[in-house]
Order: structure tokens, then sequence, then C-alpha cells
């Protein structure tokens, strides 16, 4: 495994165990040029639908895409990165119970927008604001209206 540190290539394997959520393997690893300890996740590669983008486009599901999504609707409020992968984990499990070989964007939207609902309503806001490209102000308060409701 390459440092990211010095970008040595070898590196060896310092501890070991199962994550939280038993979805993959955590390795604390040490470059044995400069020393310094990292540390990596080893998972299942799962195959996974197709993403099928608003403009037709079609490409591979990428976790981190997902995960990047969320931290931004997540910044500066109560939900911790373990949270955001247990999310993303769900979500994935969601995707591979489907047996679809291709999933529309905006399914996986309204997947990660219940996500948040759940976790945080402030980051469920800012989720649903990008995601649904609100036009106006009374585009907003409808979704804040339906929000209270629920």
């Amino acid at each position: 495994m390459k440092c990211p540190f010095c970008a040595n290539p070898d590196s060896k394997v310092v501890d070991s165990r199962p994550d939280k959520g038993g979805a993959a393997i955590r390795r604390r690893r040490e470059c044995e040029s400069c020393q310094k300890r990292f540390t990596t996740y080893e998972r299942v590669e799962e195959m996974l639908p197709l993403v099928c983008k608003k403009d037709g486009r079609r490409e591979h599901y990428d976790r981190m895409k997902v995960i990047s999504g969320i931290k931004k609707a997540c910044e500066k409020r109560p939900v911790s990165l373990e949270d955001i992968d247990r999310m993303a984990d769900r979500l994935e499990l969601r995707l591979q119970e489907s047996g679809e070989r291709e999933i529309p964007t905006s399914l996986i939207g309204e997947w990660i927008m219940k996500e948040l609902h759940g976790a945080d309503e402030v980051a469920y806001v800012r989720f649903a604001s990008v995601y649904r490209s609100f036009k106006d102000i009374s585009e907003f308060m409808v979704e804040l209206q339906d929000l209270l409701k629920r």
C-alpha cells in the first residue's frame, strides 16, 4: 500500500481488526520509509448497479461522491463521520438489494434525503435544496412546511 505521506510503495500492517459495522477490515499501517502510520480499510467489492445521470450518461457507483455530498450537507452539524459511513453503507445495501442493473440518480438522491431526514433536519434541508434545485423561496418553503408536518 502506497504511503500517503511519502508515496513509498512499501508499508507493513501493524494492527488489523473489523470496523464497527463489520463490513470492512480496518488496518493500521506503517510506512517502511518514513515510519509514519496511516489507516486503510478493506471491504468486499460488491456488484453495484450503474448510476444513470440526469443527462443520460451512465457511471459506476462512487461511494466517495455520496459521502462527499452527505459531508457537505452535514458541515458544522452534530453528525459524526461514523454516522455518515453508516448512511453510505445502508445506501449501498439498498442498491444491492434492489437487484437493478441500472438505477437513476433521482432515486439515490431520495434515499440519501431519507437518511439525512433521520439524522439531522438541517442537513436534510441543505441536501434537498441542492438536490431539488429550488428555483425560488416558495419551493424552499414548501419543503420546510412538509418537514414540519412530519
